[in-house]
């Protein structure tokens, strides 16, 4: 298959969305259809990104109100086995990498090893039983990392990607070690993450990402790209929660939305996983005109 998927995606979009721009012509003013068909595009494309996390958040939702409560397989085992082929269908089809694949693997074990820490602290519970496990952790939670990592690896490409002022790539490596490191050590000694906030920024308050929708280029501040980020991670964990794939203390008596401080949480984990999709997918400058 020479011919990707995401190549194909453009190519389909390249032959419908002539004619709809000109239908939508015969209704509204031209500048308000040309808007909202690139709109139309970013939702579409991001929605393609985002493709191997929508289908885990579409499996929390089926199992949790659909899944046999006999089941010879435990919902959870079920769960890495749903992942697992998922994984190996987007390397069938190219969807994703090997390369890419590895960087996931890595932020999947990565992952994982903060998961069994964090249970053991406290931080929240898995609280159904299955085979597939380490400690208090089932081994699909490793997945729902690797989906951050896989949807930045994939935005990157339908997005083209293209940088300013970005930052030299072992900075980032010291500051993603730094993020790990607190994850961890804050239980033991003091928090650095206002300290981590604030180098985030320093590092990459001048970067811009440039990027393709369709018709146009546009570009953002990568600091407001990690924010919005981070908050459609933050609503996906609501729905992980409200499907009782994991629970935050309190949760266990009734569930209720996640704090809004776990945003900065995921601000700072959503920089490891970039980082390490950088690692293969080395940042491109933008083109000078």
């Amino acid at each position: 298959m020479q011919r990707t998927l995401d190549s194909r995606v453009d190519e389909t979009l390249d032959r419908i969305l002539p004619g709809l721009e000109a239908w939508l012509g015969r209704f509204l003013p031209d500048r308000v259809v040309l808007a909202l068909v690139e709109f139309l595009v970013f939702g579409i494309k991001q929605a393609w990104a985002s493709w191997f996390g929508g289908l885990l958040l579409l499996s929390m939702i089926v199992t949790r109100y659909a899944y046999p409560v006999d089941a010879p397989v435990a919902r959870y085992d079920f769960l890495v086995l749903y992942a697992l082929a998922i994984q190996a269908l987007f390397l069938i089809t190219r969807l994703e990498r090997p390369s890419e694949a590895i960087v996931i693997l890595i932020f999947h074990l990565v992952g994982t090893a903060m998961e069994v820490f964090k249970t053991e602290a406290g931080s929240w519970v898995y609280p159904e039983d299955n085979f597939l496990r380490i400690g208090g952790v089932p081994l699909f939670s490793g997945f729902m990392y690797a989906a951050v990592g896989s949807y930045f690896a994939r935005a990157a490409r339908v997005f083209e990607f293209r940088w300013r002022a970005y930052p030299r790539i072992a900075l980032t490596l010291a500051l993603a070690c730094g993020i790990y490191i607190n994850f961890f050590s804050h239980h033991f000694v003091i928090d650095a993450r206002y300290l981590l906030f604030a180098l985030t920024g320093l590092i990459f308050w001048r970067t811009r990402v440039h990027y393709r929708v369709w018709r146009w280029q546009h570009q953002m501040p990568l600091l407001v790209g990690f924010f919005l980020v981070s908050v459609f991670i933050w609503i996906a964990e609501n729905v992980a929660t409200f499907t009782a794939i994991w629970l935050y203390p309190g949760q266990e008596d009734g569930w209720h939305l996640v704090s809004l401080q776990k945003l900065g949480s995921w601000y700072l984990l959503m920089i490891i996983s970039w980082v390490l999709v950088t690692l293969v997918q080395r940042p491109k400058a933008v083109a000078e005109t």
